[in-house]
């Protein structure tokens, strides 16, 4: 529901964008991470810690701030909505909570590792990426990740999920290949 909430207002208003294009930007709209930044947005988990469930009150507190606790209870809200009234009436609110994330896709958000792996692609190289270090307690965790192309390691990232620190690092490696490429 939210996928096709978001790509319908997507395709009809981007109509001169490239299916890949739209298609990355829906991805990274309703993904995890975004669903945990609207669902903080709609205070969603302060709401789910006032909520009078049979759970200690420490334990609500502590799933309240948890991004991924936060995206399924966003998804699960929606869902209700869906249920409840349709596609049809809930559509332009669903897309109304998301226009923040879909301006930030479409102005900031870079996948570099789509970008590493298009670039490579065009050369005839593969990109590889290795988890080096996981650091912290469980609920601050911290990655080091490595992307290696043709086994030469060329970028290294940190980021609070493995997902990011291979962002990092493939960016890293992407900005080393720009100056090799200019030397």
């Amino acid at each position: 529901m939210l996928e096709l909430a978001v790509a319908r207002a997507l395709y009809e208003t981007y109509p001169d964008f490239a299916e890949g294009q739209l298609a990355k930007i829906r991805s990274h709209v309703v993904s995890r991470p975004s669903c945990a930044s609207v669902a903080a947005e709609l205070e969603l988990g302060p709401r789910l810690a006032q909520s009078r469930a049979a759970v200690p009150q420490r334990d609500l507190d502590q799933l309240a701030r948890n991004r991924r606790v936060l995206a399924a209870l966003l998804e699960a809200v929606l869902a209700a909505l869906f249920l409840e009234h349709g596609f049809e009436p809930i559509e332009e609110a669903v897309v109304a909570a998301f226009r923040g994330r879909i301006e930030y896709a479409l102005n900031t958000y870079i996948d570099h590792k789509t970008e590493l792996q298009e670039l490579l692609a065009g050369r005839g190289q593969t990109v590889a990426y290795a988890l080096l270090e996981v650091d912290g307690p469980p609920h601050q965790r911290s990655f080091t990740a490595a992307a290696s192309i043709e086994g030469e390691q060329m970028g290294v990232g940190r980021g609070r999920s493995k997902k990011d620190a291979e962002q990092s690092a493939a960016k890293e490696a992407l900005a080393r290949l720009v100056l090799e490429a200019s030397a």
